[in-house]
């Protein structure tokens, strides 16, 4: 299991994924809406989300964002990603979701602001995101934090609303 050492923000710690966590994320998971642009259907259970977080196959990290209060704000992940190599450096997929009782508040550019410059000191050579297409915040993030959109893949992903489009986005430590 990599590391996932603690970040921190002006307003938030990000640090390794308890599990607790899933408790604290469990409405915003389990709600139709906010789960719209997931590959899969919301969760039904705080067992199932615990589950899903912890599941051992899955390569990534996970960072959760918390206030000085305590209560958690957002799920941060960096997964490798494809054509990293020790010569060039690695590359990661970023992902990140904030708890709906705390969105429009800035938190997602702030804490994957923390992350990107986290992953660049790691030594990572670029950073993507894949986004559905309809999901304009997401678009819109991505875009404020200089990512580079690539392509626009048609009916690329497979999902409980069926076969979606999605943007591909970059971001080189280049830029």
């Amino acid at each position: 299991m990599v590391e996932v050492p603690t970040l921190t923000t002006p307003r938030f710690t990000m640090r390794s994924l308890r599990r607790e966590d899933a408790a604290a994320m469990f409405p915003t998971m389990a709600d139709e809406q906010q789960a719209l642009y997931l590959t899969r259907p919301k969760f039904e259970s705080e067992e199932e989300l615990r589950d899903w977080f912890a599941a051992p196959e899955w390569p990534g990290r996970t960072w959760i964002a918390v206030g000085a209060s305590g209560e958690v704000a957002g799920r941060f992940v960096a997964v490798p990603g494809h054509g990293g190599d020790e010569t060039h450096g690695p590359v990661f997929e970023i992902g990140y979701i904030v708890a709906m009782h705390a969105q429009g508040q800035g938190i997602a550019r702030e804490c994957s602001q923390a992350l990107i410059d986290h992953l660049w000191s790691e030594g990572a050579r670029k950073l993507t995101a894949e986004v559905d297409t309809r999901n304009t915040p997401s678009v819109r993030l991505l875009e404020s934090l200089g990512f580079t959109r690539e392509a626009h893949l048609r009916e690329h992903e497979a999902t409980h609303i069926g076969m979606c489009d999605v943007y591909w986005y970059g971001k080189l430590r280049s830029d």
